[in-house]
Formats: C-alpha cells, sequence, structure tokens
C-alpha cells in the first residue's frame, strides 16, 4: 500500500503542476485582468506546493510507518510509529526505485524497511544480520557468523563467530500463553534485545534451501542481504524466505515519533483498533 501511495503522490505532484504551468503560460496571458481563474486551475495552484513539498519530504528524506506486528519485539512494539530514514541506503527514485545517488549501505544491527521479496507491493522491517558475502548459521537459538572474507588483503578469512547472548528476564513479554525469554545480543557492531521462546523448536523443515549449504546455514550472495526478526520465534524473515534483494531496501529505521498502546481484553468496550493509552516513555532514537 505504501508503494501505491508514493504513486498517487508523484502522479498529482505532476498533474497539479503540469495543469499549473499550462495555464500560467498559455491561457493567462489570454484571460481578462479580472477574469475568475477556472476551478481546476485554481485548485491546482493552491494544492501543488504542499503536495510537492510532501512528495519530496517523503520520498528522499523521512517517511513514517506504523509497526503492525510484534516480529521485532522487544525493540518495536505493535502501536510504534517510526521514522524511516529514506537516504540511509542511497537516494532512490519513488515510482521505479532505481538509485539516482549513492549515499550508504546496511550496517550489521541496522533495522531496515524493504519491500517483501515474495510481494513487492508489502513492506517489511527486520534487522540486518548479515551483509553480501556472510555466512549465517543459526543453530539452536544461537546465531554464528563468518564474516566476508576481504580477497583484496592479505589478511586470513574471519572465523566463525558465535554472537553473545546475555540473559535479562523471562516471562515479561508472551507468546501465547507461554513466557518469552529476553536476551542482550550482542551483534558485531552493536547490541539489542532479543526474545525467545524456549518451549518452541527450530522448524528447520520450513527454512529456506540454498544450494551447497547445509538447512541451518546462509550464505549471503552479493548485492543481498540476510534479515531477521527480534521476536525470533515469531517473524517470518530470511530464514524461511530467503534474501533481501538491494534494490528492495526502502531506508532504515532511525526514531520512534508516536507509540500508542491497545488492549488485548477481547471483551474490551473499545474496538481493538482504538488506542488505550500512549507510551510517552518509548518515544526516541531506535537502537
Amino acid at each position: 500500500m505504501a508503494g501505491y501511495f508514493a504513486i498517487l503522490l508523484v502522479v498529482l505532484t505532476l498533474v497539479s503542476g503540469l495543469i499549473w504551468l499550462i495555464d500560467t503560460l498559455v491561457f493567462k496571458p489570454k484571460r481578462e485582468k479580472d477574469a475568475p481563474l477556472p476551478y481546476v486551475t485554481e485548485t491546482a495552484r493552491d494544492i501543488f506546493p504542499l503536495i510537492a513539498i510532501i512528495t519530496i519530504f517523503r520520498s528522499f528524506i523521512y517517511e513514517p510507518f506504523q509497526i503492525p506486528s510484534g516480529s521485532m519485539m522487544p525493540t518495536l512494539l505493535v502501536g510504534d510509529f517510526i521514522l524511516v530514514e529514506k537516504f540511509s541506503y542511497d537516494v532512490k527514485d519513488p515510482v521505479w526505485r532505481s538509485t539516482l545517488v549513492q549515499t550508504g549501505k546496511p550496517e550489521h544491527g541496522d533495522i531496515a524497511v524493504f519491500k517483501y521479496p515474495e510481494d513487492p507491493t508489502s513492506d517489511f522491517i527486520k534487522r540486518v544480520i548479515g551483509l553480501p558475502g556472510d555466512k549465517i548459521i543459526y543453530k539452536n537459538k544461537q546465531l554464528f557468523i563468518q564474516r566476508a572474507c576481504d580477497k583484496a588483503s592479505n589478511q586470513p578469512c574471519p572465523t566463525v563467530e558465535p554472537l553473545r547472548q546475555e540473559f535479562k528476564n523471562e516471562g515479561e513479554f508472551f507468546l501465547g500463553p507461554y513466557p518469552l525469554k529476553r536476551f542482550t545480543e550482542q551483534n558485531l557492531t552493536k547490541s539489542y534485545d532479543i526474545l525467545q521462546n524456549a518451549m518452541l523448536p527450530e522448524p528447520i523443515h520450513n527454512y529456506y534451501r540454498q544450494p551447497g549449504v547445509a538447512t541451518n546455514e546462509f550464505v549471503v550472495p552479493e548485492g543481498h542481504y540476510f534479515v531477521m526478526g527480534d521476536n525470533r520465534d515469531n517473524s517470518r524473515d530470511s530464514r524461511y524466505w530467503g534474501f533481501v534483494p538491494e534494490q528492495n531496501l526502502v531506508g532504515k529505521a532511525v526514531f520512534i515519533w508516536m507509540s500508542f498502546e491497545f488492549s488485548e481484553d477481547p471483551n474490551h468496550w473499545l474496538p481493538s483498533w482504538v488506542p488505550v493509552g500512549v507510551r510517552f516513555e518509548r518515544l526516541g532514537t531506535i537502537e
């Protein structure tokens, strides 16, 4: 839906601007001095500056997103409204998504918004775990990474390293009746919290099968990224459908600007989509 809205904004900007420009160059010189503007022309003139500013800001600078699911808990919760920095991973045109200006690439631990490879009309948000050339192993709910080998240097290739996990608590979050364990995971460049459900086995039979590697191993192809949700046992991510192409990247999640709390009581008098509170303590930068 976000992609369709971006196209709509571009079309409205072009149409309103074109109507205003044609009237200024062609029809205005022929009109009498005190003649009123046609309704269409007046409307286009009034909305064009605002639509153009919104289109530029949303397409190239920051775009708001709402977190729809719990796959990124505890970092992002349902009801969080975030800003995505569009220029973090190159500046792209909003319609064809071709790169206009190269500005940067994802790093280990970034939270990235991207077009879901299996349905590019949908936006997904996950944490970047593997960069091009990295080897990822996920075994017994433990991540291992072998960073890409720099063939241009004379240094030996990196070894497989586990990402250190430090237990924090259990029972702060639940998946159905099951209490979740919260860990702080240390990535190659940053640390963040994750959730695990000790009662659920790894569904290895559903993992993405990459030719030439073991079932729970993934070698990130050039121009692609391996991503995972922080809620490890409640996230459909690269383990199940593969890698994110670089051209699918939308931007980097950087800020929570609003966070609504919703009732989980099915008997509550308010509809489930109506917020019952505001979590002001969650506002701020995203780690």
